[in-house]
């Protein structure tokens, strides 16, 4: 597929010098536009958001675009070689008329397509070095980085407390812990703070006095899991 992409900056720009230039030059070249690409956007608009980005998106090894000058794709340097990048490494070819540049598989390409990805990583860099900077700063200056420490919650998940009893029945029964985690929609790491919070509190407070006979037997039930790695047994009546 043969594409050719056209942008203008504002309305009163008109599309029809650059449409000119593109079919001369195609039909020169002996080629055939299968596709039109026309926006009206300033140049230093990302990519992404524009007509452009999804022609990106679209475009397979083998196709071509064509364009009147490199500044129809972008305004700054870096979207440029950004976008020449993401063309080569899908092995479309980007022709500029003005230019004269031939962007394909020649090793005029590899050269730039080097050039590109060591541009990208001195910028990637620069920018790690300006945030790490910045992290310094803001740190003699005493602001507390990080996530803001949060109140440590002391109660035990409402959804595990409320189904103790079947929690207690199934481990009883050999099941994993996973299982019961799936069977409830909680996560594993839900469930044995869970567990945790039972085999604690059953410690420091007396049997019976806080807590029901069924998180009893799933404390005794735990000790038993901690005592040796073997399914656990059934818990007896009492």
């Amino acid at each position: 597929m043969v594409y050719g992409y056209i942008r203008v900056s504002t309305d009163k720009q008109t599309v029809e010098n650059q449409r000119f230039e593109i079919e001369r030059y195609a039909e020169k070249e002996c080629l055939k536009i299968d596709g039109w690409i026309e926006e009206t956007t300033s140049g230093t608009k990302n990519y992404t958001k524009r007509e452009l980005g999804r022609l990106l998106k679209k475009v397979r090894k083998g196709d071509l675009i064509i364009c009147a000058e490199l500044s129809r794709l972008g305004r700054n340097l870096f979207m440029i070689m950004e976008i020449l990048n993401i063309c080569m490494n899908k092995g479309c070819k980007v022709w500029t008329i003005k230019d004269g540049y031939r962007l394909g598989d020649d090793i005029q390409s590899k050269v730039l397509a080097f050039a590109f990805g060591l541009s990208a990583e001195i910028e990637r860099n620069l920018i790690s070095q300006r945030t790490k900077e910045a992290l310094a700063r803001k740190k003699s200056e005493g602001v507390l980085l990080g996530r803001r420490p949060g109140r440590v919650n002391s109660l035990p998940n409402q959804i595990c407390d409320r189904h103790r009893v079947e929690i207690s029945a199934r481990l009883s029964e050999g099941n994993s812990k996973r299982s019961v985690a799936q069977k409830f929609h909680i996560s594993r790491g839900t469930l044995y703070r869970y567990l945790d919070f039972v085999r604690e509190s059953t410690t420091v407070m007396s049997a019976g006095s806080q807590f029901t006979e069924c998180n009893s037997d799933l404390s005794s039930h735990l000790a038993a899991s901690c005592s040796k790695s073997v399914i656990l047994p059934p818990i007896t009546s009492q």
